[in-house]
C-alpha cells in the first residue's frame, strides 16, 4: 500500500512496508487515489515527493499474482490488466499540477523504474539499489507507453539502448552520468535530505500548478499523445 502525507506545501507519497512494492492492482489503485487527492489539494507552491520504505522502491508488476491465475492465458490477461491499470498512474504524474520528485531508496525495476521516470526529478542512492528494465531478460515486450516514457525522459540513445536492449543494471553514479537521474547520494538519509531540499526550493517558487502541468505536457508531446493527455492554453500571467 501507500500513504500520502502533507507537510506544509509538500506532499509525501510513500510506498509502505518492507516488501518489494510490487505493482499489484491494489497498489496501483492506491497510487492513483493518492495522486488524485494530491491534485485536488494542490495550491501554489505544492510539490510531490514519492519515496519508499525498505530495500525496494518498486520491483515492477506483481508477476506472482499474474501467474497465480493458473494458466498461461489467465496470467497474460492479468498482466494486461496491470499494464492497463498503471497507465493512468503515469498520466496522473505527467499532468499533476505541481513539481514531482522520486526519491528512490532502493531497487527500481521494470514498471517500478517507469514509476520513478514519470516524475520530473529522480534522486537515488549510490550505495544501494539499481535501475533495471528487466523485460528483455524475462521475455516481455514493452507496452507502448513504457517506450514513450523512456524516450521522453532519457535523452541519450546509447543510454536507452543499454537500459532497454541490454538489460543493464544501472547504479547511482552511472545513472547520473547517463542522464537518467538528477543525483546520487550516500545513503537513505542523503536521498531523503536531497529530496526535501529540492522540494523546499521548488515550493519556494510558488508556481501556478496548472500552468506548470501544461508546460510539462508541452515538453513531451509524443508521450502525451500516447497517454491521451490534451494540452490547453492558460493565459493568467502573474504580475
Amino acid at each position: 500500500m501507500c500513504t500520502l502525507e502533507k507537510r506544509g506545501d509538500i506532499f509525501y507519497l510513500t510506498l509502505t512496508g518492507s516488501d518489494e512494492h510490487r505493482l499489484s492492482p491494489t497498489l496501483i489503485a492506491s497510487l492513483l487515489a493518492a495522486l488524485e487527492e494530491a491534485a485536488s489539494q494542490s495550491t501554489r507552491g505544492s510539490v510531490l515527493v514519492t519515496t519508499s520504505a525498505g530495500k525496494f522502491f518498486s520491483n515492477g508488476f506483481d508477476l506472482a499474482w499474474a501467474q497465480s491465475a493458473g494458466s498461461p492465458a489467465g496470467a497474460q490477461q492479468r498482466l494486461h490488466q496491470m499494464v492497463d491499470a498503471f497507465q493512468p498512474v503515469v498520466a496522473a504524474l505527467i499532468s499533476l499540477p505541481m513539481p514531482t520528485i522520486a526519491a528512490v531508496q532502493g531497487h527500481a525495476a521494470a514498471a517500478g523504474l517507469l514509476l520513478a521516470l514519470s516524475h520530473d526529478y529522480v534522486l537515488m542512492r549510490r550505495d544501494r539499489g539499481v535501475l533495471y528494465m528487466s523485460e528483455v531478460d524475462i521475455g516481455l515486450t514493452l507496452p507502448e507507453y513504457f517506450g514513450a516514457v523512456v524516450r521522453a525522459k532519457v535523452s541519450s540513445a546509447a543510454a536507452r539502448r543499454d537500459v532497454l536492449l541490454r538489460g543493464r543494471k544501472v547504479r547511482g553514479e552511472e545513472a547520473v552520468a547517463m542522464g537518467i537521474v538528477e543525483g546520487a547520494h550516500d545513503d537513505e538519509d542523503g536521498v531523503a535530505g536531497a529530496g526535501g531540499r529540492l522540494a523546499e526550493e521548488l515550493a519556494g517558487r510558488r508556481w501556478d500548478g496548472e500552468v506548470y502541468a501544461e508546460i510539462r505536457k508541452g515538453l513531451y508531446p509524443e508521450l502525451c499523445g500516447v497517454l491521451g493527455l490534451a494540452t490547453k492554453v492558460i493565459a493568467t500571467p502573474r504580475l
